[in-house]
């Protein structure tokens, strides 16, 4: 129980740090990420170039979700073609 509240710590922290909302917090959850290495990727003021976190993780999220339908597209592709 102790890592779980202690995991939801650093969710709460990173979710402020970050300025994030819950539905961006999901998303970086269901990828896998780490809360610690969202507040370690937030830009500096030297870093114009790095887009702000909530914008990395939607952009992330869309390249997951738009490779997991290729994949599910070249699956059924193949089922097609191997049923024959």
């Amino acid at each position: 129980m102790a890592s779980n509240n202690k995991k939801q710590t650093e969710w709460a922290e990173a979710k402020k740090k970050c300025r994030l909302n819950e539905e961006t917090v999901r998303m970086a959850k269901e990828m896998g990420l780490n809360p610690r290495s969202l507040i370690k990727n937030i830009p500096s003021k030297t870093q114009k170039w790095k887009a702000p976190v909530h914008v990395w993780i939607r952009e992330m999220y869309q390249k997951c979700q738009e490779k997991a339908l290729r994949k599910k597209a070249s699956r059924k592709n193949v089922q097609i073609y191997d049923v024959g």
